[in-house]
């Protein structure tokens, strides 16, 4: 187990990976303006600098019509 802080345990480039692959030819801007975050913040999901919080993580995986367990945490 990875004790009260579950971001410690998710692997940011697996899902940096799965984002910039779900966005496939997409812009960033487009994506980012769909969900509702920042070019910037997209950008840190998506190069592995940070995990979205668990409200982004919604709405990310419902923008890719996936669950956010398909996109977080499955690898």
């Amino acid at each position: 187990m990875c004790g009260w802080e579950v971001e410690h345990c998710l692997d940011k480039e697996k899902i940096a990976q799965k984002l910039m692959s779900l966005r496939g030819g997409l812009s960033r801007e487009e994506v980012a303006i769909d969900v509702g975050i920042s070019v910037s913040a997209l950008q840190m999901y998506e190069n592995g600098n940070r995990v979205p919080k668990d409200e982004i993580k919604i709405k990310i995986a419902k923008y890719y019509g996936k669950s956010v367990q398909e996109i977080f945490f499955n690898y």
